[in-house]
């Protein structure tokens, strides 16, 4: 079994955890079809009823956003409406293969790009809903592409950066060849569990962060808050992975409860541009200043979807000495570099409550989770990120130190 073989495996068998007679949806860029038909192939043997393959096309892409009619910007055509909501409706199992260039909107007028979201977020939004609420299955996973690949590796010729790209894609997901990684992930899912209980335990009111980027934020949680991590299980009981790789463990921050500064720790990819040096100032949970020395108009359209997109609506906690941070690598793509840092998110929470899962979005609402049709990561986690969790009973307790967990 090749490498790309048992990852393909590994995604259908653990990200989505594929049962029988189940449909199957890939998104995939084009570059990456042979990977796709991989995955295809092994969601059949396990028994899928159907896999639909759905392509993108980042050439295509670009072409649309900077020649297509201005009015197509406000409306999603039907037919993917039909696709995106009708199968989540079902339930189907959804693999997404992010592998854009990062830069493949550079010079796209952002009002498009804008109203394309505000579009989609009305349109796609009973998919967005169930996608946060974990009532289908579906995971993110990458694979490289030549574009992609030459911004992380530039001085590399393409073929080394596509090599060294996917050599460093299958470390962080566990492959080394030796066709044990549904294995290591069980155990990786473990550990996670057991940090994820002992964080649940404490029962935080608030979580104060400070480091010398500037940062000096304090985050307060809701009443009966949940920390998950690795993971998901739909309402009928099939368990998947949402990301892999994945080292975090999350929970939903009060909506109204974030007040400070908060500098972003690594470049942010969105919208087909890059965003560097950034920050926002934060009061009772609203972002209310944006500031980035590149990509500022875009951070600002960004958080001007719709109401909630101006809110957090994520708290995520991965140490600084972690495998994908120690790779010194950055990939320009959130899935990766959210899981090299602590990270925040802007926009729509999960229903990390307890009892969440059964809740209602207006009641989810009432008990201080934000809601938005976006939901975007950002890194804010540095070698020297401290994080004190303050207690029910006043207790402060070092969570974070020197970038890494402290409990």
């Amino acid at each position: 079994m090749t490498k790309e073989q048992e990852y393909a495996r590994l995604l259908i068998q653990v990200g989505l955890n594929v049962q029988k007679g189940q449909n199957v949806v890939i998104h995939a860029p084009v570059d990456t079809a042979p990977f796709a038909r991989l995955c295809m192939e092994e969601a059949y043997a396990v028994g899928a009823r159907d896999v639909t393959v759905v392509y993108s096309d980042d050439a295509v892409t670009r072409a649309h956003f900077l020649n297509a009619e201005d009015d197509v910007f406000d409306e999603t055509p039907a037919w993917r409406c039909h696709l995106m909501n009708d199968y989540a409706r079902e339930g189907a199992a959804c693999l997404f293969i992010a592998a854009s260039d990062p830069m493949n909107l550079a010079g796209v007028e952002p009002i498009r790009i804008l109203r394309n979201a505000k579009a989609k977020g009305r349109d796609l939004a009973e998919f967005y809903r169930l996608e946060t609420t974990n009532f289908f299955p579906w995971c993110i996973a990458s694979v490289p592409t030549e574009a992609w690949a030459k911004k992380v590796f530039p001085d590399s010729t393409p073929q080394e950066a596509m090599r060294l790209l996917g050599d460093a894609i299958y470390q962080t997901v566990r492959i080394s060849g030796k066709g044990d990684s549904v294995a290591l992930w069980r155990e990786h899912l473990s550990m996670l569990t057991a940090r994820t209980e002992k964080l649940n335990a404490y029962r935080f009111v608030s979580l104060h962060y400070k480091n010398s980027l500037g940062t000096d934020l304090t985050v307060r949680l809701p009443e009966g808050h949940l920390w998950q991590s690795g993971e998901d299980v739909t309402p009928k009981g099939q368990r998947f992975v949402a990301n892999m790789p994945t080292e975090e463990i999350f929970t939903a921050p009060l909506k109204n409860g974030v007040d400070g500064i908060v500098y972003g720790a690594m470049p942010l990819v969105n919208s087909g541009n890059i965003i560097e040096d950034f920050y926002f100032v934060i009061k009772e949970g609203r972002i209310v200043e944006v500031h980035a020395k590149k990509g500022e108009e875009i951070l600002k359209n960004a958080i001007s979807v719709d109401e909630g997109a101006s809110y957090l609506g994520e708290v995520a906690l991965i140490p600084y000495n972690s495998p994908i941070s120690n790779q010194g690598i950055l990939y320009y793509e959130t899935l990766f570099d959210e899981n090299a840092s602590c990270h925040l998110a802007f926009g729509e929470a999960y229903p990390c409550l307890e009892g969440g899962a059964d809740m209602s979005e207006e009641e989810l609402k009432e008990r201080g989770l934000n809601s938005s049709s976006q939901h975007v990561d950002f890194m804010v986690g540095t070698a020297d990120l401290s994080i004190v969790g303050i207690t029910h009973e006043g207790e402060e307790v070092v969570v974070f130190k020197d970038g890494d967990f402290a409990i």
